[in-house]
């Protein structure tokens, strides 16, 4: 059997999902699923609060992606004919709440100050923090960083290491100028997998920025949340949700190069016409499978969503662009009924 069709029946009767039209349903292999530890969720514009079955201490995470920082300065110019497009895209931006004029550079400023403002216990950066990997950008964000305090744990995104028009395939650029140039973000940390554990939750980040998972960052996975401690998986690509559209590419079942019309635009390799490649279905069926992942917080498509697959919840937050992040609260969920309310 094909190994893409075997994937996605694979996905369809874990999840009840629909399968694109010219696939058949068949026999396929259905996951155990076991009790989550995410124990419910609700949302008031940018904040969320997420409760926690077993949770002792709460926690504060900051999301922030997709803010696209285009400075740069005499390092770059050897490469504008690489970066000239990602270097107009977000000069000027409308803040997502008032609708007020600003633009990448403050709205990134304003966001660490609230962070610090709020004691956040983690901000998350998962991804597109920067247009184009400027040594400029990258410089001005450790910098605010390091004099932040902020406790943080970065992922790329597509653009953080994408010259548009440079040679070489997406896994070769993209290795080459995170060693070069993002490196430092890691802080000592693997640039595909990394993790940070905060009062007794394990937030582990994955570099999903090519659409796929790898099978170390599938191993990864798999050994750290063997901990059984919950776990907040933050990511660049959202993954797919039945009814979104193929830039919710990461285990999209449309996703390859027929659903790729925009990759001579970004100037890049076109996505392979077999799609995702088997690994990146299983570590699919791993995260929504019934484990101890809590949620899923993504970016890369601009906008604010909730979907809700196998009862994990996958936040996108605003683009920080235009001054957006989601404000997280973990906190214990109560055991007992408030006093003079009768459980039925």
């Amino acid at each position: 059997m094909n190994r893409r069709r075997f994937a996605l029946r694979s996905i369809a009767a874990a999840f009840g999902l629909g399968l694109p039209h010219g696939y058949s349903r068949g026999q396929s292999q259905t996951l155990t699923t076991k009790k989550t530890s995410v124990s419910t969720f609700s949302t008031e514009g940018n904040k969320v609060k997420c409760y926690l079955e077993g949770l002792e201490t709460p926690s504060r995470l900051l999301h922030v992606t997709d803010t696209h920082l285009f400075m740069d300065d005499d390092r770059g110019k050897p490469f504008q004919q690489y970066s000239g497009r990602m270097a107009k895209a977000y000069n000027e931006t409308k803040h997502f709440e008032t609708g007020e004029p600003t633009h990448p550079e403050k709205a990134f400023l304003e966001t660490i100050a609230y962070a610090k403002e709020q004691g956040i216990d983690l901000l998350g950066l998962s991804g597109d923090i920067f247009s184009f990997p400027s040594e400029a950008a990258i410089d001005w964000v450790l910098n605010h960083l390091s004099e932040s305090g902020l406790d943080y744990l970065y992922t790329a995104g597509n653009h953080d290491w994408h010259y548009e028009g440079m040679k070489g395939s997406l896994h070769e650029l993209r290795d080459t100028w995170t060693k070069e140039r993002l490196l430092p973000l890691y802080q000592g940390g693997h640039p595909l997998m990394n993790s940070k554990t905060i009062n007794g939750i394990k937030f582990i980040s994955i570099d999903n920025s090519l659409y796929e998972i790898n099978e170390d960052q599938l191993s990864y996975f798999r050994e750290e949340v063997k901990s059984g401690e919950p776990v907040v998986l933050l990511v660049h690509i959202p993954f797919y949700a039945p009814g979104r559209y193929v830039s919710y590419g990461c285990g999209h079942p449309e996703w390859g190069a027929e659903s790729d019309t925009i990759f001579e635009i970004e100037g890049r390799i076109r996505w392979p016409e077999s799609g995702h490649n088997a690994t990146t279905y299983a570590f699919y069926e791993e995260v929504f499978g019934g484990g101890n992942v809590t949620s899923v917080f993504a970016g890369h498509v601009h906008r604010q969503t909730v979907d809700v697959i196998n009862g994990i919840p996958q936040f996108l937050a605003p683009p920080n662009a235009m001054g957006g992040f989601l404000e997280v609260e973990f906190l214990p969920l109560a055991e007992k009924w408030p006093p003079g309310i009768k459980q039925e």
